[in-house]
């Protein structure tokens, strides 16, 4: 009888791991560095260009916690650096967390919420597409249109370009 048992058991082993699920990665953590460039800004007056008396610009670092291929968590943290008659200054820093929805091939769409040390609040979606693939990083464009409230001004939405690396 124990003879038997063991051959069963070595029997059956084998099959119950052929039977189990290969290893899918996740949750996965990556990290990722860019640069920000604010295309045109619209409010209660006309719109803004960037370049108009000066030049703005961000640079984004994060954190992504990937759950799946589908789903993550995100936290973003971008510094402003504002450059204008032959001056630069930090401008404003933005803490920017949130969802990220993996589409496939390459596409995400990130949701934010906005927490500015101006003062400013907001959301800021985000359509991005890595454009170059390798092993250990991969380089990506980004347009983030972010909204912003509060501080005693006008609402304003903007549309952006960003690119970067992602590693």
């Amino acid at each position: 009888m124990p003879v038997l048992a063991t051959l069963l058991f070595i029997g059956t082993s084998g099959m119950v791991k052929a039977q189990q699920a290969a290893p899918s990665g996740y949750p996965k953590v990556t990290g990722y560095v860019g640069l920000l460039h604010p295309i045109v800004t619209f409010g209660s007056d006309k719109p803004h260009y960037n370049f108009d008396g000066g030049y703005t610009a961000g640079l984004p670092t994060g954190i992504n916690l990937w759950k799946s291929q589908q789903i993550g968590f995100s936290m973003e943290f971008v510094p402003t650096i504002r450059s204008t008659g032959g001056t630069s200054k930090m401008s404003n820093f933005c803490f920017h967390p949130g969802v990220l929805f993996g589409l496939g091939k390459g596409w995400t769409v990130a949701a934010r919420a906005a927490f500015e040390t101006s003062g400013r609040y907001g959301f800021t979606p985000v359509l991005n597409k890595v454009v170059i693939k390798g092993k250990q990083a991969s380089m990506f464009a980004a347009v983030p249109v972010p909204a912003r409230f509060g501080n005693d001004q006008p609402a304003t939405l903007t549309i952006g370009f960003q690119f970067g690396v992602a590693f």
